[in-house]
């Protein structure tokens, strides 16, 4: 499929009664791609999705739009939003231990690349602590400094392991043996059944 295909596919997926915040509805996308304003409606769609689950299909559409219009972010947010139906997704505030008191000097990306180690309860065989792995993607922002502070999206590797995982719950981050920062989970929204894991 080219661009304006996989937009007006994606389009089709979204409920008629639905708007933004900002009162933006599927019509305006259908005016924008009439104009041939591809990126304008790739973006608008996005938000979308911000308000509802939209299927796993609608997030795929847009993410190969994205790819075929080379806009890297945008691509990488719409095949992160597919591995959130497919594994789950912790929604969590977290603080990252300033530079003088941890291991890591420089910012980690915002971008869901970061695949650190979290602490969320778990004990091995033999009583020690055992670490579950998620990617990490930070909200409205291309990044997080040492000492700061956001609000963070956690894919569980094994969402298996994360199924205990509740509102309320703090849970550290680890990039070795040291805490490399503290997260209070906000939400969690496991695997959709419809997605073989």
């Amino acid at each position: 499929m080219d661009v304006p295909e996989l937009l007006e596919s994606a389009s089709l997926l979204v409920p008629e009664e639905t708007a933004t915040e900002n009162d933006v509805t599927v019509r305006d996308v259908w005016d924008h791609l009439v104009h041939d304003e591809w990126e304008i409606a790739l973006g608008l769609l996005e938000e979308f999705g911000d308000d509802r689950p939209l299927p796993l299909a609608f997030w795929e559409k847009l993410a190969d739009a994205a790819d075929q219009l080379r806009l890297e972010r945008s691509a990488a947010w719409c095949h992160w939003r597919c591995s959130e139906i497919r594994n789950g997704m912790v929604r969590a505030d977290l603080t990252l231990r300033p530079a003088a008191e941890a291991r890591r000097k420089t910012p980690i990306s915002g971008a869901g690349v970061l695949r650190p180690m979290w602490d969320i309860g778990h004990l091995s065989p033999t009583g020690e602590r055992a670490v579950g792995i998620a990617r990490l993607w930070v909200e409205d922002r291309p990044s997080l400094a040492p000492g700061e502070r956001a609000t963070v999206r956690l894919v569980p590797l094994t969402p298996s392991h994360w199924t205990h995982v509740r509102p309320g719950r703090q849970i550290t981050m680890h990039e070795d043996r040291t805490v490399a920062g503290t997260a209070v989970v906000l939400e969690v929204h496991r695997p959709s059944t419809a997605v073989p894991a």
